[in-house]
């Protein structure tokens, strides 16, 4: 799974990723300082992978990670090819869900594609310029279909009842993500793809501009709030100077375990964990998995040759205090092939292969 980081130029969509994953990619303060995608591999913050450990004694534990994304910033008409949109676009295209940074920081000496600070405005250029890529694809796949009508299978004419709904919505000015709709696995739609948005402040900042929260309240999108230098300041230092500079910004955690967690839900993934010899691990699937298909996570052969699950609740073998305790008292329980798997399962699979 792939979680794209979007924006305008200059937002720190750069810094955002730099942060993130502890890499040094360059955030220039000029356009189209990224060109070719950045890719990083994160970990995700578990506290109950900690928990588990301290049951289970291993030499080893594995976090779970997910993908970031940096890509260059978008500019008004990039569904037409400026700022080399069409590029851009495509890398969008094949993110799984977006992180859409904006800019909420001050900051003059700061090169800026749009006049002053204002992240709704910023906000509805991109959104405007996926939504005019989509109409492109969708008129592009309506010829085609068109064409597939003639076959005479009734599925054609449900794909052109469907591109029609697509493209009254996005005439209207609604992104396909606020709609209802069905979205067409063979037809990744730009503005159907789920966005959170990360607002960019200056250190110290406190109160966000209130239209704009409001806004986000309605659309029922997650806003991570971050001082996207502070935040990749921070996570160049070790363990102790950084709790120091934390402290001093009376936080807890780092912004950025916010915004990876926000992550995982705009995904809508969930996490389960494995205890194997010197090994404790997380792993994070998709909701709605079945069992067969979370053991071929950790293993293809493991769901080639599934032929159970003995799961337990990380919270009952916390309380319990050792996987013995539970199957001595009947809380590990035996599932089979169509068993979906839950947030906070401890499983062991019995596979042969």
């Amino acid at each position: 799974m792939k979680l794209g980081i979007v924006g305008l130029p200059n937002v720190g969509k750069s810094t955002v990723f730099n942060a993130l994953t502890k890499l040094d990619v360059p955030a220039l303060n000029y356009p189209f300082c990224t060109i070719e995608p950045n890719q990083g591999m994160v970990l995700i913050p578990d506290e109950r992978l900690h928990t588990i450990a301290k049951v289970s004694q291993p030499k080893t534990i594995t976090g779970a990670t997910i993908e970031f994304v940096d890509i260059a910033g978008l500019v008004r008409g990039a569904s037409k090819g400026e700022g080399l949109g069409n590029q851009f676009l495509g890398q969008i295209r094949e993110m799984d869900a977006l992180a859409h940074v904006v800019r909420l920081f001050r900051a003059d000496d700061v090169l800026s594609q749009e006049e002053g600070i204002n992240p709704l405005r910023d906000i509805e250029v991109i959104d405007l310029e996926l939504m005019l890529a989509d109409l492109e694809a969708i008129e592009r796949r309506r010829e085609r279909t068109t064409r597939m009508l003639k076959t005479g299978k009734p599925h054609y004419r449900e794909e052109l009842d469907l591109l029609d709904h697509y493209q009254a919505a996005l005439e209207g000015g609604t992104p396909l993500r606020r709609t209802d709709l069905p979205t067409m696995a063979d037809l990744p739609l730009l503005s159907a793809k789920p966005v959170m948005y990360v607002a960019n402040i200056n250190e110290g900042d406190q109160e966000l501009e209130p239209a704009f929260l409001e806004w986000a309240q309605g659309e029922g999108a997650e806003v991570v709030v971050m001082a996207a230098d502070f935040e990749m300041e921070i996570s160049r230092l070790d363990s102790d100077d950084a709790e120091l500079f934390l402290a001093e910004a009376k936080m807890d955690k780092p912004a950025l375990h916010r915004l990876v967690a926000a992550g995982v839900r705009l995904l809508d993934l969930i996490t389960f964990y494995t205890i194997k010899g010197d090994e404790t691990r997380s792993w994070i699937i998709s909701r709605g998995m079945l069992a067969p298909q979370a053991a071929g996570q950790v293993h293809s052969d493991m769901e080639r040759g599934f032929i159970r699950a003995e799961v337990i609740n990380w919270q009952i073998l916390v309380n319990e205090g050792s996987v013995a305790s539970c199957r001595e008292k009947g809380l590990a329980r035996i599932e089979g092939k169509d068993y979906v798997v839950q947030d906070g399962d401890v499983i062991f699979f019995r596979f042969n292969v």
